[in-house]
């Protein structure tokens, strides 16, 4: 993807606060959360509160039916929400995204380049859900827009999904209970395995492969995994040095890798073969992981006795909308295999857990709007400032995004020369750079021109004034 987007060279925001102090406002960083509660005392200086005034209402769009948490959360500092449940094609994004300065998302709707050209006020993305595949996050960053998302807060709900898919598989109940439902008594033990005892391969050993790691282990289970970085195991696993190995060795195989190029179809004919005769396969990761027709030919010829699907490479937009043959061209075929379980991506979504996400997705992007903070995202530079407090009267907080090329810290600086620069803090990531600087005792006639000369600078993507 080339640097050239049709985005202006230079976007401005200016944020004015009000004089108001909460009472129990938010820390503004991690260092004063950890401190702060480690003494169980609200910290003695309270940051300022930053509300936008002098310029439109900062409008925040979600979708997806993301957490009424999160639109509490904002909506408690002040911000316009617009919530909808279900997601939005691009031309429907294309024709709405340019009122909004934030958006939150799931895993179905998609912030293309171009919705990201179109995107005129747009200052931060906001993904509920651990991926971030669906937003063009070199695009977004390009336009001086961090994106956030929710790496650890759905981990528990989907490693317990995956034990229960490796009971039911191997205890064949969901086909049982299908055909009593039916109306057919079918009691059988064939081809039914005690869990204890068997290996189960993970694939990924990250925050949802080590938490099932220890699931599986409490159910006695064996534990190996395969991970391109070293990791040091949780309990008894055991890490495996190549991908066959694990599959040769494993009664059960599972997936938690991100969809990057290198994990498309990572598992295909040539590892479905090297897979035990009678193993099962489980994917809760990314529908493009797993090449679903070799799969379903593993499965017709009994060489997997079956398998787990909560992904797949399309999906419908919205609740009610047909999975069928239209949307991927196996479907029918897939759904007539016995012992296969297919449910609709739903390794997240419990109450807990979309809860826990609204919480950290909301007060992330919650610091950004607010105080600058990038802690946390996903294709930005993370940089972040102790909060201006209440008596800082006359300080000014500035946030320059900029491409990352020598000379731009002399220019903003010659700019901050007239002042005391009490706090300064810059970072780059890639092509991106951002800096963070606080300014004292700068007018209000002052602001407009502080905003104007930095912003006139050529490496500027976006410079934001909280005042």
């Amino acid at each position: 993807m080339t640097a050239a987007i049709n985005i202006p060279a230079s976007r401005t925001n200016f944020n004015v606060v009000s004089a108001s102090v909460s009472m129990s406002p938010p820390t503004s960083t991690i260092h004063e959360r950890l401190r702060r509660d480690s003494i169980g005392l609200p910290a003695i200086r309270a940051p300022r509160v930053l509300h936008p005034i002098e310029n439109e209402d900062l409008r925040l769009l979600l979708l997806e039916n993301i957490s009424q948490e999160a639109v509490k959360a904002f909506r408690a500092q002040g911000f316009h929400v617009d919530h909808f449940t279900k997601a939005m094609s691009e031309d429907e994004l294309l024709q709405k995204i340019g009122s909004y300065h934030a958006i939150g998302i799931r895993s179905k709707t998609k912030i293309t380049e171009r919705v990201i050209k179109a995107a005129s006020k747009l200052l931060v993305v906001g993904c509920f859900c651990i991926g971030t595949n669906q937003v063009d996050l070199l695009t977004s960053a390009k336009a001086g827009i961090p994106v956030f998302n929710s790496p650890f807060s759905n981990s528990r709900s989907v490693a317990e999904l995956v034990m229960s898919e490796i009971i039911a598989l191997s205890r064949q109940y969901f086909q049982r209970a299908w055909e009593l439902r039916e109306g057919l008594w079918n009691k059988q033990s064939k081809g039914c395995w005690e869990v204890r005892g068997k290996t189960l391969g993970i694939i990924g050993y990250g925050h949802i492969g080590s938490q099932l790691s220890v699931l599986a282990e409490a159910f006695g289970m064996r534990v190996v995994f395969y991970d391109v970085l070293n990791i040091m195991p949780l309990g008894s696993a055991r890490q495996l040095d190549t991908l066959t190995a694990l599959l040769n060795d494993s009664d059960f195989v599972t997936l938690h890798v991100p969809e990057l190029p290198e994990t498309t179809n990572m598992i295909s004919t040539e590892q479905l073969v090297q897979m035990k005769k009678g193993a099962y396969i489980i994917n809760n990761s990314r529908g493009r992981v797993v090449d679903i027709p070799a799969l379903i030919s593993a499965l017709e010829s009994g060489h997997l006795a079956g398998a787990a699907l909560d992904v797949y490479p399309a999906e419908p937009g919205s609740n009610g909308s047909p999975f069928d043959d239209q949307l991927n061209s196996w479907a029918s075929t897939l759904r007539s295999i016995p012992n296969v379980i297919l449910t609709p991506h739903i390794g997240g979504s419990t109450e807990e857990a979309q809860r826990m996400i609204g919480e950290e997705v909301s007060s992330a992007l919650g610091r950004y709007l607010n105080y600058g903070s990038t802690v946390g995202s996903v294709n930005f530079p993370e940089v972040d400032l102790r909060a201006i407090t209440a008596e800082q009267g006359t300080h000014v907080r500035v946030c320059h995004v900029h491409n990352n090329i020598p000379g731009v810290l002399r220019q903003v600086n010659e700019v901050l020369s007239p002042y005391n620069v009490e706090k300064q803090y810059s970072d780059s990531k890639g092509d991106i750079a951002y800096l963070m600087a606080d300014i004292a005792d700068v007018s209000p006639t002052d602001v407009n021109k502080l905003r104007e000369l930095i912003s006139q600078t050529k490496p500027n993507i976006l410079t934001r004034l909280l005042a």
